[in-house]
């Protein structure tokens, strides 16, 4: 028996399109419903690959006692959370408000009005561990719905009072200071011996790591970018990393990086692909660039569709048992590559006859042992497992997340100069512009040629660096161009032009009773600073006036966001950093626009590059391709050459 469901595209909402719950899609017929039999709203919020989801799932949605309980006394609404971060936002700031905490699976109970009176996150099928059991909450809320009616409408209200009237003061930005409050911070919490910041669990976050990177560098604080190389470092040898097929977990529930929460994200490895290539191309230690690699090739892959765009996770369970497909054990091992191989293989990757993980085992290299001369048996590994169990995959192709990805093999390139990486992130750039374009007006989401109806800042935001990175690795105008003009609709849709910063969603919007305005860098940096990173790229490769205006106000407005906790901010402050310490500037002039292609295997990762032809103020030197260089407010004479790093010869 299928539910209201059964249409829809979201791999998430098509999970619980079965289950014997009546749920509806986000949308009016749901709400019209609900005013309509006088019942409250029960609101669920996940994704496709969440471990907890899946849990409360089976343990509830799937029950036939559980699901005539919300059917009776509730009409039942399911939300993708990677297809509407809006109303994702908006009720994960009430779980907080309500309880401290948020997480998913979210569940709200709310009025027909989206008015939340009571929130919670993954609630068990009975009370344990001081929760209470589902059932029996649904019976209270219920109870109170039909005799205390008043106290819940009132609780509603006190909730959304709460929610908005704490607009912050925007402060005037003092130059330098919160950068070094952040890196300090971040010192503090350092983990000397297993890399990473603060306790288990432990998450990448990749922007930390390129916001210290730079720091580092330009602080020359040897500190700073020794806890980078320490997390990095430890992230590859550790079970976070697919030792067999390349790519990065979403977080580690230990303090060394060994057991991963198993599920991986689009979004961290195209993060983490940018933050290894960043500190190669600091240190040129080899290891950085082929975990890149090595995560760039598991997404091109497993993650990545026919028509070129990139797909959203996979999943931590297979078989109903999390972390399956990705463990060994002791005996496969041997079965598989011989015992000869596979005890030398399992020596150097920690695979033991006890295991190391809930009597399996992860493998890793956090004992020490070296990844040499083990291509084949970790290729006769891969191939077993992929036999031996199947994993869940979220197919959507979600805008923002790929064009992440299209901007970290545009990085990728650059550092290494395989063309195929390059080649990838065009590929992509095209589907995007094919599927979730309509003009300027930018969708969320696209799946089974269907593309959703929403567009929100991240999808601008993220979009113009993922057309200004193509441009910084190929110079061909009409990207940046594009991230021009998306970038202009992109403020006049979101711009709160009395207080400044940007809107989630448009800022005319009313189907919620909130509008967020994200500012904090949690597992993704967030439309705000993306934003003020942008303005900041855009000004310095375009020279426009129109630009500046816009960093400076939003720098400012982000400087007064982050004033309680600047660790927060680390995007932000990567974006002030680029701004008040400009990366040299490179113009390139040729005799013919096809020439650019032969010197885009030249350009550097970092240096803003711009391309112009002959006959503008530039001129030609000994009638070649000729280059312009300024460095520190002082311009070089033009050559013909240039080196790595846009050194002149």
């Amino acid at each position: 028996m299928s539910n209201q469901l059964k249409n829809e595209t979201s791999p998430y909402l098509l999970q619980h399109a079965e289950n014997p719950v009546s749920w509806y899609p986000w949308g009016r017929e749901a709400f019209e419903k609900a005013r309509a039999e006088d019942k409250p709203v029960f609101l669920s919020i996940g994704y496709s690959t969440c471990h907890w989801c899946h849990v409360m799932a089976h343990e509830s949605f799937e029950d036939e006692r559980t699901a005539e309980l919300l059917n009776r006394y509730f009409v039942s609404i399911k939300v993708d959370r990677e297809e509407r971060p809006d109303i994702d936002s908006v009720y994960m700031a009430v779980c907080q408000a309500f309880t401290g905490s948020g997480g998913w699976p979210m569940s709200i109970f709310m009025t027909w009005e989206k008015k939340p009176f009571f929130a919670g996150t993954y609630f068990p099928v009975r009370p344990r561990y001081g929760m209470p059991g589902f059932s029996g909450l649904l019976t209270a809320i219920a109870a109170q719905w039909r005799e205390n009616r008043p106290a819940l409408l009132q609780s509603a209200e006190e909730i959304i009072a709460h929610l908005t009237e704490r607009e912050p003061e925007t402060e005037k930005r003092e130059e330098g200071n919160q950068a070094d409050v952040a890196a300090a911070i971040l010192k503090r919490s350092f983990d000397e011996i297993n890399g990473g910041f603060g306790q288990a669990p432990k998450f990448p976050t990749p922007h930390h790591l390129l916001f210290l990177t730079l720091y580092g560098v330009q602080r020359e604080d040897s500190a700073v970018l020794h806890m980078v190389e320490k997390t990095l470092v430890q992230m590859r040898r550790g079970g976070i990393f697919d030792q067999i097929g390349g790519g990065f977990s979403r977080y580690s529930t230990d303090a060394r990086f060994l057991v991963p929460h198993f599920e991986k994200m689009l979004y961290d490895n195209a993060l983490l692909i940018i933050a290894y290539a960043a500190v190669y191309h600091v240190t040129k230690k080899e290891e950085y660039l082929t975990t890149a690699k090595q995560t760039a090739d598991y997404v091109l892959r497993e993650m990545t569709a026919p028509e070129g765009g990139f797909y959203s996770a996979q999943d931590a369970d297979s078989e109903g048992v999390e972390g399956k497909y990705y463990t060994f054990a002791w005996e496969e091992v041997l079965r598989v590559l011989g015992e000869t191989k596979g005890k030398a293989f399992a020596e150097v990757f920690d695979i033991t006859p006890e295991g190391n993980f809930e009597g399996a085992n992860i493998p890793n290299l956090l004992k020490g042992g070296e990844d040499t001369g083990f291509a084949e048996e970790k290729e006769k590994l891969y191939e077993y497992r992929r036999g031996r169990t199947k994993l869940s995959l979220d197919d959507k192709v979600l805008l923002s997340w790929n064009a992440m990805m299209i901007a970290a093999l545009s990085m990728l390139f650059r550092v290494s100069k395989e063309e195929r990486y390059l080649q990838a992130a065009g590929r992509a750039q095209r589907f995007l512009e094919k599927n979730l374009c309509n003009g300027l007006w930018l969708c969320t989401g696209w799946r089974n040629g269907k593309q959703s109806e929403h567009g929100f800042l991240c999808d601008y935001a993220y979009y113009i660096a993922a057309l200004t990175e193509l441009y910084h690795s190929t110079l061909e105008k009409r990207y940046l161009e594009q991230a021009v003009l998306f970038c202009r609709e992109a403020v006049r849709r979101f711009a709160d032009r009395e207080n400044g910063g940007y809107f989630l969603s448009e800022a005319e919007s009313g189907e919620l009773f909130l509008n967020p305005k994200e500012t904090y860098d949690g597992a993704v940096p967030s439309g705000n600073s993306m934003m003020a990173y942008n303005f900041v790229k855009l000004y310095q490769l375009t020279g426009k006036e129109e630009f500046k205006v816009l960093a400076d106000g939003q720098l400012s407005f982000l400087s007064g966001q982050a004033q309680q906790y600047p660790a927060g901010h680390t995007m932000f402050l990567l974006a002030e950093l680029l701004y008040e310490n400009p990366p040299q500037q490179i113009t390139v002039v040729v005799k013919k626009e096809e020439e650019l292609k032969k010197v885009k295997d030249r350009l550097p990762f970092l240096a803003n590059v711009r391309a112009e032809a002959e006959g503008t103020e530039y001129r030609l030197l000994n009638d070649k391709t000729t280059y312009y260089v300024c460095r520190n407010h002082a311009c070089l004479p033009p050559v013909n050459e240039i080196g790595e790093d846009g050194k002149t010869n």
